[in-house]
């Protein structure tokens, strides 16, 4: 028995070793082949990476200042159109204030005359059914009157015919019409006020836009000289940043 053991031991321990010894050999193979030959391991698609030359270089920064010369010059026609329709809203706006004016002018005049006649002593008349219903008639003829010609809204119109908000058809004609020069007066006023502030709003407008024009219009002609007289610009950072600009030096007139 111990003799077996001993020839199978014998035998069988060189022939594993011999096997081993071969699989190591191939595994040192491959592993010399891979460290010789690490470009095949490389995509096809991958080339190895170089640094860009100065000409490269210095094309890509002109390339750079080319396309925010071009950008800040669309800003800045843009910023110019802009600039001429805020002005041209301002002018609007200002053309309404002024009727507005107008209008309220010519209502407080009609006010004060008539506040000057309520002045005067009521004439007497007779306070009987009939005479009542004149003045309501004439309250709402002279009430629809004004309507028509723009002086009261609909809202106001509707007050009178309700008689709320003061609307006494009791009252005689003369005070009638004290009454309703009034109304139509500080309606006038409240007019005039809304279309001051829209003016004011319009001129601020037009005041930015005009700022930011001339700010793009001297960028713009900035970056078109540097354009031309800077072919080989030293390396600088080149971002796509701007400060806000624009067109002619010029600023709406404001009337005082």
């Amino acid at each position: 028995m111990e003799t077996a053991v001993f020839y199978q031991f014998v035998t069988e321990v060189p022939q594993a070793a011999a096997i081993w010894s071969t699989l190591f050999l191939l595994a040192l193979g491959v592993l010399a082949l891979l460290v010789a030959r690490p470009d095949r391991d490389r995509p096809a698609d991958d080339p190895p990476s170089t640094a860009p030359t100065a000409r490269e270089v210095a094309a890509a920064e002109a390339a750079d200042r080319r396309r925010y010369a071009e950008e800040v010059a669309v800003a800045a026609a843009g910023a110019a159109r802009t600039a001429q329709r805020r002005r041209a809203a301002w002018l609007t706006a200002q053309e309404e204030m002024e009727r507005s004016w107008a209008a309220y002018d010519e209502a407080d005049t009609a006010a004060r005359r008539f506040a000057g006649a309520g002045a005067l002593p009521t004439p007497h008349t007779p306070h009987t059914p009939a005479e009542y219903a004149a003045r309501e008639r004439y309250l709402h003829r002279a009430a629809m009157a004004a309507y028509w010609r723009g002086d009261l809204t609909m809202a106001q119109l509707g007050d009178v015919f309700a008689h709320r908000r003061g609307w006494d058809p009791r009252r005689h004609p003369v005070e009638q019409e004290v009454l309703l020069s009034r109304t139509i007066r500080d309606a006038r006023l409240a007019d005039y006020q809304a279309a001051s502030a829209r003016e004011r709003a319009a001129w601020r407008d037009a005041e930015l836009a005009a700022d930011s024009a001339r700010v793009l219009a001297t960028e713009a002609g900035a970056a078109a000289v540097r354009l031309r007289t800077d072919p080989l610009p030293a390396r600088r950072a080149v971002t796509g940043a701007f400060r806000p600009a624009v067109v002619a030096r010029w600023r709406p007139a404001r009337a005082s």
